[in-house]
């Protein structure tokens, strides 16, 4: 479906040529003055230098040309130039039945479907996932619900580290604590067993220990380098111990990602990149990209236009190890070659911004992707206690994510306990939905670039611009429903209306955002503005609930009329925290 904008300025659009305008001038609003009209056009002002003519004389020739509509139910011209415009309730009522009707509810799906990576996640095998992985995760998967929503082919790569110094550090640990085992025989010629040697809890011990030991002591370090370099060689012991590391630590990052409602399609990792590189590093130094300095192997990336310096991109040590830079370059030679993506996004933290600003201009530069191929990064700013502070444990150390929604879910227990008679594991079950809503929404509610303050008060509430508010209003429509629908009724069949009073139309005007609100917020990766918009119909719709008496209403066609109204804002806000990540209870 068309935007309700959109339709509006093709309205204009023959009025202001007509008198004699440029179309270009058509262009329409929300209006900022809502008390005095609901869009409005500014064009008049425009093309008063154009035309040699005072504003107010084109507003009211272009107002002669729409006093016929039905589509509106006021349009005037207001000094100095202002065309103020009013939808007649009878047009906004069959644009809902329309939006109703339709299966996308308005939202109209990518005419040429994109092939779209987005990379997020970021976790690190062997470490549980903390605080500072919760940002990553929630907005990257928002991002790419919101581009399977807007019709393109969206995949999600969680990128582990999986491939550095920890491997070794591990490696080094177990054998020192379990030397008798076939990992570390080299005589050894069986099958190596099937079940690891350590659980995840063993893990999430051993590498910080040994990564502390590692900074006292040199010769460890140096064991731990040279088990790196040996699995990288593809010893079979040590492979083997990998693979169980991976296994082990996928099964806990499955889990704890699972409770956030956070699913990638591809679970691979920096090791996935290694095959890629020998070829990609020759390549480049054989056609000119790469050279030599002190030692290293890099690519000029600076730019003329560059108002700041760029350093070059370092793609070989001059020890010859790999880097970061290295790895996420044959990341991309690798999906280029797997997937042929139109996009690639990155979501990590913004301190990585000349991280990406040199790995795309190096991709770029070397022909790795086409010329056509977007590379998008966003980075997000710092979640911080109220101190403003980084969100630390109430001992000052980083708290592990699954603490923190164990936290959440726990306030959320109470408030249910302490509100409502409620089955305690029911309240549980809905603690766990809407301590969900809590984390998410309290972070993408703010623009993903920023930081913000965690407040696990202000989170939880029911009151305010909250996931929780948001997740009850969503209850409250389910309650009426299901009311009518005891009585024998199917909102289903209801047709909305012409508005019956002042909060209806602008619960109507509300929705007709949708579609507009969907795509821009795809199109500038800004979830932020679909919590906007769901806060701001929430709000509109607890206004007009507030002021209706719905159920109790003894004309039948208007109780019909306003059930139908209610369930395209449940199906509207439903759809909205989906994109988001999170779902609405039955009650609460």
């Amino acid at each position: 479906m068309e935007k309700i904008i959109t339709l509006i300025e093709k309205e204009l659009i023959p009025a202001f040529t007509k008198a004699g305008y440029d179309a270009k001038y058509a262009k329409v609003t929300v209006s900022n003055r809502p008390d005095l009209c609901e869009f409005q056009c500014n064009g008049a002002m425009a093309a008063a230098k154009a035309y040699k003519k005072a504003p107010i004389m084109i507003a009211n020739d272009v107002i002669a040309g729409v006093q016929e509509s039905s589509m509106f139910e006021m349009a005037e011209a207001v000094n100095p130039g202002f065309i103020n415009l009013k939808i007649s309730g009878t047009y906004l009522a069959e644009y809902m039945n329309q939006m109703h009707g339709d299966e996308n509810l308005s939202v109209e799906k990518a005419a040429v479907p994109k092939k779209i990576i987005i990379d997020y996640g970021g976790a690190n095998v062997a470490k549980p996932l903390h605080v500072g992985h919760l940002r990553s995760a929630i907005i990257g998967e928002s991002l790419k619900r919101m581009g399977r929503f807007m019709g393109h082919e969206v995949t999600g790569d969680v990128h582990l580290g999986d491939w550095g110094l920890q491997m070794g550090l591990i490696i080094t640990e177990l054998r020192k604590r379990q030397p008798e085992l076939p990992y570390f025989n080299d005589n050894y010629t069986g099958e190596y067993p099937q079940e690891a040697p350590f659980t995840i809890s063993d893990l999430e011990e051993i590498y910080p220990f040994a990564s502390k030991r590692s900074k006292e002591d040199d010769a460890y370090k140096e064991e731990a380098l040279e088990a790196t370099y040996q699995l990288q060689q593809g010893k079979p012991g040590y492979r083997a111990l990998w693979q169980h590391i991976m296994s082990v630590s996928k099964t806990d990052l499955k889990k704890n990602y699972g409770r956030l409602n956070v699913e990638f399609d591809l679970w691979k990792g920096e090791s996935d990149a290694q095959p890629y590189i020998p070829d990609m590093v020759r390549r480049m130094k054989d056609e000119g990209y790469a050279h030599e300095d002190q030692g290293a192997l890099v690519v000029d990336v600076k730019e003329e236009s560059d108002t700041k310096e760029i350093p070059p991109c370092l793609i070989v040590k001059s020890d010859g190890a790999s880097l970061y830079a290295t790895t996420d370059l044959a990341t991309i030679v690798e999906r280029m070659k797997l997937y042929q993506p139109d996009e690639i996004l990155y979501v990590t933290d913004k301190r990585q911004e000349m991280h990406f600003i040199q790995v795309f201009r190096c991709s770029k530069k070397t022909g790795l992707v086409k010329e056509d191929t977007k590379l998008q990064w966003l980075g997000f700013g710092t979640m911080n206690g109220k101190d403003g502070k980084p969100f630390k444990t109430r001992d000052g150390g980083v708290m592990r994510l699954e603490n923190l929604i164990g936290d959440i879910e726990e306030e959320m227990y109470h408030k249910i306990m302490d509100n409502h008679e409620i089955d305690p594991k029911e309240a549980r079950q809905t603690a766990k939905i809407v301590g969900l809503s809590a984390i998410k929404y309290g972070d993408l509610s703010n623009q993903a670039s920023k930081d913000y303050v965690f407040d696990i008060d202000r989170f939880t509430s029911f009151e305010g611009n909250t996931g929780p508010y948001i997740l009850y209003t969503i209850v409250r429509i389910k309650s009426i429903l299901s009311k009518y629908r005891a009585a024998g009724k199917d909102p289903e069949e209801g047709k909305m209306q012409s508005a019956a009073n002042a909060s209806e139309k602008a619960l109507m005007l509300e929705l007709s955002r949708f579609n507009a609100v969907m795509e821009n917020a795809f199109d500038e990766a800004a979830p932020h503005k679909i919590c906007s918009y769901i806060y701001d119909l929430a709000n509109v719709f607890n206004r007009f609930y507030h002021e209706t008496k719905i159920l109790s209403e003894e004309d039948a066609q208007q109780q019909a009329s306003w059930t139908a109204l209610l369930l395209l804002t449940q199906k509207v806000l439903e759809i909205c925290i989906d994109v988001l990540g999170f779902e609405a209870p039955e009650r609460m």
